[in-house]
């Protein structure tokens, strides 16, 4: 699944989870099956799910987490003699743990990234999956064992190792499997889907203010504070704990104390991370909802107050905050000539369809420079806040008033309309004063027409 990143909020908070529960399985019992003399792993399951709903760059971050998480918790001097060598701290050949740790979990989720990749393609899409983490476990066992045949001959494990299979392997391999299977039809409900659609909404996203950004921030800063500060003092604890029952604690049980804790601090960032995700999935979802409900439900434009409200958010919300004041805009105030008579002689029903076709033709012309505004009866009004040269903004509302006059074949149909040229940031009440007045000039010069004030 090839993924252009840019604007995919959902497939970022989604990919995040996914990564965050790695970290936690990389750093936790939950990853490892302690049978001596080795550890038997289920944390290369999470990398099998992001190959499948992402692809090979993805799962091979995810193989980074992995072997990254490993060799941090092979590092501990209580761990099996086995899984020393998955530790540079622990071999005479820090290089060779490094490739064994870190190499076969990247390569490993590189591996499955393409193999999924392949079978998205295919026509047998689930079969394909079905195969493809089926295969997953005993992969990842081959290029582990391999590799440490290759780097590790003394530890009498190699490649032929990779086939003994136990009750153990079968059962990560089906819950591997499981966890594919079932997180492909999650992603790709109609439920998610729904949901995909609305987080990554561009005009949502419009509604992060800086302010919220900052205190986003703040909240992650804090949080990770928080968890350090307790693993510095539990580990502590635990040391004076110790000393009271007279147990005598040496730099190497400190050492593992503190190992220990930082691997609890290492879940528990995690779990925060999880946590805040989810609170900002549900927060966009909440605030898609207040969005939705401030929509003109005839014409699927912004209403009047969350039009406006747009309006002052996208001059204060720019990047370039400090080149704010030489930046310029148009504001356009439209109204639909006659309207009442299309509404008395045609039908309301006529005139609902012609407001439709007019917000229509208006989102057609100038959403892509800006937003466009139900914000009265048979009024609307279009902001533009991308760059936009006069002539080409007379182009388009000569475009606009040719499109609109066909709505009807009883008779044609006209706006006035009233345009000001102004420079960032003016008031909500200055920008409706002076296109106001824009469009009564307009209305004077017998309407089917634009009038444009500069400031």
């Amino acid at each position: 699944m090839k993924l252009k990143w840019r604007g995919l909020q959902f497939e970022h908070y989604i990919l995040g989870i996914l990564l965050a529960v790695e970290w936690i399985m990389s750093f936790t019992f939950l990853g490892y099956i302690h049978i001596p003399p080795i550890s038997i792993t289920t944390a290369h399951i999470p990398i099998v799910v992001i190959a499948c709903l992402f692809g090979p760059v993805e799962s091979s971050v995810a193989g980074l987490f992995f072997g990254l998480g490993s060799m941090y918790k092979a590092s501990a001097l209580y761990v099996m003699l086995g899984d020393r060598i998955f530790s540079p701290f622990q071999t005479d050949f820090p290089i060779g743990s490094i490739l064994l740790s870190v190499g076969t979990r990247v390569l490993f989720g590189f591996l499955m990234g393409c193999i999924f990749k392949i079978v998205n393609k295919s026509r047998y899409k689930w079969a394909g999956k079905s195969l493809a983490a089926l295969i997953a476990t005993p992969l990842h066992a081959l290029l582990v064992y391999g590799a440490m045949g290759i780097l590790f001959p003394e530890s009498g494990f190699n490649y032929k190792s990779s086939f003994r299979w136990g009750v153990n392997n079968y059962a990560i391999a089906a819950i591997c499997i499981l966890a594919v299977i079932l997180s492909d039809i999650i992603y790709h409900s109609s439920f998610v889907t729904h949901y995909k659609n609305v987080i990554n909404d561009s005009e949502l996203r419009q509604h992060w203010s800086v302010k919220m950004k900052i205190s986003l921030f703040i909240i992650i800063i804090f949080v990770f504070c928080i968890a350090a500060f307790s693993t510095i003092y539990f580990a502590s604890r635990t040391e004076y704990m110790f000393g009271v029952y007279g147990i005598k604690v040496t730099k190497k049980i400190a050492q593992d104390i503190l190992h220990l804790q930082v691997q609890f601090l290492a879940a528990m960032i995690s779990l925060n991370f999880i946590l805040i995700v989810i609170i900002l999935m549900i927060y966009n979802y909440m605030k898609h909802r207040e969005y939705m409900g401030e929509m003109d439900a005839l014409t699927n434009v912004m209403g009047r107050r969350l039009f406006l409200n747009y309006c002052t958010k996208c001059q204060n919300d720019r990047d370039d905050i400090d080149n704010k004041s030489k930046r310029k805009g148009w504001f356009l105030f439209i109204d639909i000539d006659w309207f009442k008579q299309i509404n008395d002689t045609l039908g309301h029903t006529v005139g609902d369809e012609t407001l439709k076709q007019i917000a229509e033709s208006l989102k057609n012309i100038f959403s892509s420079y800006g937003a466009v505004g139900r914000v009265g009866g048979d009024e609307f009004a279009v902001i533009i806040n991308e760059k936009m040269t006069k002539e080409q903004l007379e182009e388009q509302l000569k475009k606009f008033l040719l499109d609109i006059s066909t709505i009807l074949p009883e008779r044609t149909v006209s706006c006035s309309i009233g345009v000001y040229h102004f420079g960032f940031p003016k008031s909500q009440k200055e920008l409706l004063t002076r296109t106001d007045d824009a469009l009564y000039k307009a209305k004077e010069k017998g309407r089917a027409c634009y009038v444009i004030l500069d400031e």
